[in-house]
């Protein structure tokens, strides 16, 4: 099953960029929304390879995730795959520069089922489709909205 939203952020792409790459800043998010996120990796700097092992309580059962980073451009995307016992997916995060102050940020997810179970939830999912979209609209707006304000307050007056 594929999703994708895309919304335009007013900030420099250099911004964004490193705001979404900031990978130790969404792993301080994850914790503070109660997951426990572990590497798996051994790696020193941030790049290519990098994993986690996530734990997370959802629709109260708790839900083990590997994510991997499997690909990064500089200034232009970021790309993760992630799989559970049920469920694999992929994630790309594709950036835009519209102009020297203006983003566009283009979110591709695609989910593959595992099990039965999983098929079956999917199916749920493609019958819900529109409000599952429109949830994700709703977030990446809500994000954009961050973005732009760490930048407003970032910015010398």
């Amino acid at each position: 099953m594929h999703f994708s939203s895309r919304t335009d952020i007013e900030a420099p792409i250099d911004f964004v960029y490193a705001a979404l790459s900031d990978l130790e800043a969404w792993e301080r998010a994850a914790m503070r929304r109660g997951a426990d996120v572990n590497r798996t990796d051994k790696l020193r700097a941030p790049g290519v390879g990098m994993g986690w092992h996530v734990v997370f309580r959802f629709r109260g059962k708790q839900r083990e995730v590997d994510i991997r980073l499997t690909g990064q451009e500089p200034g232009a995307k970021l790309a993760f795959s992630g799989a559970g016992r049920m469920l694999e997916a992929d994630l790309s995060v594709d950036l835009l520069a519209l102009s020297p102050k203006r983003t566009r940020m283009v979110l591709h997810t695609d989910v593959r089922p595992l099990t039965l179970a999983a098929r079956l939830f999917l199916q749920s999912m493609k019958l819900a489709k529109g409000r599952v979209q429109t949830k994700l609209n709703n977030r990446m707006e809500q994000l954009s909205t961050e973005m732009e304000s760490r930048f407003a307050a970032s910015r010398p007056r």
